[in-house]
């Protein structure tokens, strides 16, 4: 059976009501028939609900469903993608284990590696977004515990060899972490590649309408497990409410992915040559620099598009002040097209030279396309452009 099918098809068992569409979960706890079963259930004898920091009937659903999709062992749900990240580190490291990572990621990726992790004595290095399976090898010392990336990155859409990676990280026998938000296991799956753990950031496409938070992480049972009792007890929970929006969410992210794809190539075929644009970015087109890496990886393009502006800063500025259908929003994978400038906004706390370093240029502009008519989303942007 199709993952597509088996994740639409999973569900909770159905109460007495006998209801088709799982209710919601709202509750803090849960009871016990008699003392002896409470007992049994907090020594971890018998694997039952006791309170919704730990785990929900609703969290349960949306991480049996993630599991499937990403076709991992386990998963755990949190309150945000950043505090999947969070919990991801702080449970798998120690003092003087380091992180080896691509230096295009999100900027609060970025500000947890340089600001937080730190005053845990956990380390980190960079490599660029374009480095040789050697670079990796070579960034490689003793300290090293994990290998970490995202691919297609945050905002420039370069596109990281999974296998590559995956290879070097089995070889030094380190965690090998990917943040797969922007592809979603709809277009890719980094397990097939060696990937130990899948961070995702459920806000984004998972959810596709703008309304919830929330944070999955799916790998295998082991580290899974040690993700689940540090956030048991430190208490990044996902609600009920928003893990029941996600898992219906799921049911519907094969279809909107294809949507958003098949959007985000038409704008990018339209305004690879227009000539306010410099250059733009878009994986499924032959002249994306990664583009042989993507079609070994990626079962489409996704859907966001980047560009920069000829003229900069103030190009950018004038660009997003002329949409009239597109919104501006630091949010993204949602039905509504959304335009955003990273140099003033997800990575304005990286400084001039550490955006430069990772593509992220005053003019860049990142569209995530939306489900609307592609004609209306590209009529508002050379609108925009012109």
């Amino acid at each position: 059976m199709d993952k597509i099918t088996q994740a639409i098809r999973t569900q909770l068992g159905p109460t007495s009501e006998k209801e088709h569409s799982n209710p919601i979960f709202l509750t803090s706890s849960f009871t016990y028939e008699n003392a002896e079963e409470m007992r049994a259930v907090f020594a971890d004898e018998i694997d039952a609900n006791i309170y919704s920091r730990f785990i929900n009937p609703n969290t349960k659903e949306l991480q049996d469903k993630m599991t499937i999709l990403e076709g991992t062992e386990s998963a755990y749900a949190v309150a945000s993608g950043m505090a999947a990240m969070f919990a991801t580190f702080m449970s798998l490291l120690k003092q003087g284990d380091s992180i080896l990572s691509c230096n295009a990621i999100f900027g609060s990726t970025h500000t947890v590696f340089t600001k937080y992790l730190p005053k845990y004595g956990i380390s980190h290095k960079y490599v660029p977004v374009n480095a040789t399976a050697e670079e990796w090898e070579n960034a490689i010392d003793e300290t090293t515990k994990m290998i970490f990336l995202e691919t297609p990155t945050n905002p420039g859409l370069d596109i990281i060899d999974l296998e590559m990676v995956g290879e070097i990280a089995k070889k030094h026998n380190l965690i090998f972490v990917v943040d797969n938000c922007f592809a979603t296991p709809i277009i890719q799956t980094p397990k097939e590649f060696g990937a130990d753990i899948i961070v995702h950031s459920g806000t984004k496409w998972i959810d596709g309408q703008g309304r919830v938070l929330g944070g999955i992480i799916c790998g295998k049972k082991d580290l899974i497990h040690e993700i689940y009792l540090f956030s048991r007890s430190t208490g990044p929970a996902l609600s009920p409410f928003n893990a029941w929006i996600l898992s219906k969410s799921l049911e519907t992210l094969d279809v909107r992915m294809e949507r958003h794809a098949s959007n985000a190539k038409f704008l990018a075929e339209k305004l690879e040559n227009h000539p306010a644009i410099d250059w733009l970015k878009y994986p499924e087109l032959p002249s994306h620099p990664q583009y042989e890496i993507a079609k070994k990886q990626m079962k489409n393009g996704g859907g966001l598009v980047v560009f920069n502006l000829k003229g900069g800063l103030e190009a950018g500025r004038k660009f997003l002040d002329k949409l009239q259908i597109l919104s501006l929003t630091a949010n993204l994978g949602d039905t509504r097209s959304i335009a955003s400038h990273p140099a003033s906004t997800t990575h304005a706390k990286l400084t001039e030279e550490e955006r430069m370093k990772v593509g992220i240029t005053p003019g860049l502009i990142r569209i995530s396309v939306g489900l609307e008519h592609r004609e209306d989303i590209l009529k508002d942007i050379l609108q925009a452009l012109n």
